[in-house]
């Protein structure tokens, strides 16, 4: 995916919500910026493990990693190898770096995660690797304070969303939005497929349907406000007020 379409992405249900409702103040804190990978400039211009991961060059970087190169090295933007190697989808590089001993744990300049990166990316197979090799679903990441199940169900990615929740991802982290999960998915989704999925999902995982918005409101009210009719329907059936 194309990071600045995956800000895009991001970006746009956040400010057609902050319109819709009248609340400036959502504008605000969106960020000028949210999850970008490095552009066609800055790959061109990485060296050492940076390069190496981000081609998948997996002797160049057997070399260097025998030559004691730093595993967890920062580009100006704090992406280590690890995080350039998932923004390029290149599995085996990470597979390389996380037996090296690559720290998976370890957040760039805007506190993303590599699992976070693939959950908004919507690579389901990066994310099932980096999972399988250990990385953790629970860390608090984005701006936002939020984890990548969040992102997730913001952008309606059930598949990955499932994949978080087996993984033991937190399923009623507030953001500092005041936002959850499934507060995410009605708010900042469109009431389609996708998000009556993810949304599908999270309820039957057991997320809370009591837990409010800033606001107080809960999510059937939040639903019932923009005439999400399936979303209503699963959340009504699940015993949400």
């Amino acid at each position: 995916m194309n990071p600045q379409r995956s800000f895009v992405a991001m970006a746009r249900p956040i400010l057609r919500f902050a319109l819709a409702c009248g609340v400036a103040g959502l504008i605000a804190v969106t960020p000028a910026r949210a999850q970008v990978g490095p552009n066609a400039n800055e790959a061109a211009a990485y060296t050492g493990l940076h390069a190496a991961a981000w081609r998948g060059d997996l002797a160049g970087m057997e070399r260097l990693i025998a030559s004691k190169a730093d595993l967890n090295a920062r580009d100006r933007h704090g992406r280590t190898p690890l995080h350039v190697a998932t923004f390029a989808r290149q599995p085996e590089a990470i597979r390389l770096l996380v037996r090296a001993g690559a720290k998976l744990e370890l957040l760039e300049n805007d506190r993303y995660d590599g699992v976070t990166i693939a959950a908004v990316a919507n690579d389901e197979n990066t994310l099932r690797l980096l999972l399988s090799l250990g990385a953790s679903a629970g860390l608090t990441t984005s701006r936002y304070d939020g984890t990548a199940l969040i992102a997730a169900a913001h952008l309606g990615h059930a598949g990955v969303v499932r994949q978080l929740i087996a993984a033991r991802a937190p399923l009623d982290h507030v953001n500092n939005l005041h936002w959850t999960a499934l507060i995410e998915s009605i708010v900042l989704g469109d009431g389609g497929a996708r998000h009556v999925d993810t949304l599908r999902a999270l309820v039957g995982a057991g997320a809370s349907t009591a837990l409010t918005d800033r606001e107080g409101n809960t999510p059937l009210r939040l639903a019932r406000a923009r005439g999400y009719t399936e979303m209503i329907r699963i959340l009504e059936a699940a015993g949400a007020k």
